[in-house]
């Protein structure tokens, strides 16, 4: 590897949160501008492919497995709900019968990490939980179909979970009265997290590892074995794993597609509208 592609795999990260985010949080503290958001987040999508292909972790998972518009529509209906939840939000808040606590003198930037760790802590457990629930697993079980791993298909989830998933991250911060501004960083902030969590980037992270749930430590809960898939469950952090005692990572270990996908459902559904309606059929207890 040349001492550039070294760089560009140490800057990687760094670039995605501090730089997209914290452009997200300029745009919003001095123009109000929740349409450049999205803008933000495409520009992120076409940055991580390009750098996927420039210094991918798998080159075979840079090829198109006849995924790209399954992907394509996850992407669409997960990010449009995603949208209606933020522009939602100041009804839910109105409708919570006691007064928010919500830091709101705090700068934007402290309230959006104050939020990034509460919804960490209920998007984690309602992914552990996920993994422990038949019903729910059903319905998880979709982002667990990837055959390989790639920025965009961090954002494929059948749209009935991402609904409790959200549930999960932004109910207590509801109670608490977030603002809209704050939600709909923390919306952007969750879609750049998930495309460096799939990301095929050949990624340099070092002791952020111990820290933040990145792809490196990401591929581990992808294994199709769910004695050893079970783990690493957290969205932002490690903090819950290791709460959980769910923590994992090797530094020698490396991935394939060989190692992805769901070992009890080796034909789970690829094209999009079956993956919609296989959680609604019935499933031979022996795979649960």
């Amino acid at each position: 590897m040349s001492l550039l592609r070294y760089f560009v795999g140490v800057l990687y990260v760094p670039t995605m949160l501090v730089g997209f985010i914290g452009a997200a949080v300029h745009m919003i503290e001095k123009e109000k501008n929740y349409s450049a958001l999205f803008g933000l987040l495409v520009t992120a999508i076409l940055v991580s492919f390009l750098l996927e292909r420039w210094i991918p972790y798998q080159k075979d998972w840079n090829k198109n497995h006849g995924d790209v518009m399954r992907d394509f529509l996850h992407f669409v209906v997960n990010e449009v709900s995603n949208i209606v939840a933020v522009l939602s939000l100041p009804v839910f808040v109105a409708l919570v019968p006691i007064d928010g606590i919500w830091p709101d003198a705090w700068p934007l930037w402290a309230q959006l990490f104050l939020a990034i760790l509460i919804a960490d802590m209920g998007i984690t457990l309602v992914h552990y939980a996920s993994h422990k629930n038949a019903t729910l697993w059903r319905f998880h079980a979709i982002h667990h179909s990837v055959k390989r791993m790639y920025g965009f298909n961090g954002l494929m989830k059948h749209p009935l979970h991402q609904i409790i998933e959200v549930l999960g991250g932004t109910f207590p911060l509801i109670l608490l009265g977030v603002s809209q501004e704050v939600a709909a960083l923390l919306a952007l902030s969750v879609a750049v997290q998930l495309l460096l969590q799939h990301s095929n980037v050949n990624v340099k992270i070092g002791p952020l590892r111990y820290f933040l749930a990145l792809s490196p430590v990401h591929r581990f809960h992808h294994v199709k074995r769910a004695a050893e898939g079970d783990v690493n469950f957290g969205l932002f952090t490690t903090i819950w794993d290791r709460v959980l005692g769910t923590a994992v990572f090797d530094l020698e270990k490396r991935f394939s597609s060989v190692d992805l996908g769901i070992e009890t459902e080796p034909d789970y559904p690829q094209d999009y509208f079956a993956q919609l309606v296989k959680p609604f059929r019935r499933i031979d207890p022996e795979i649960l």
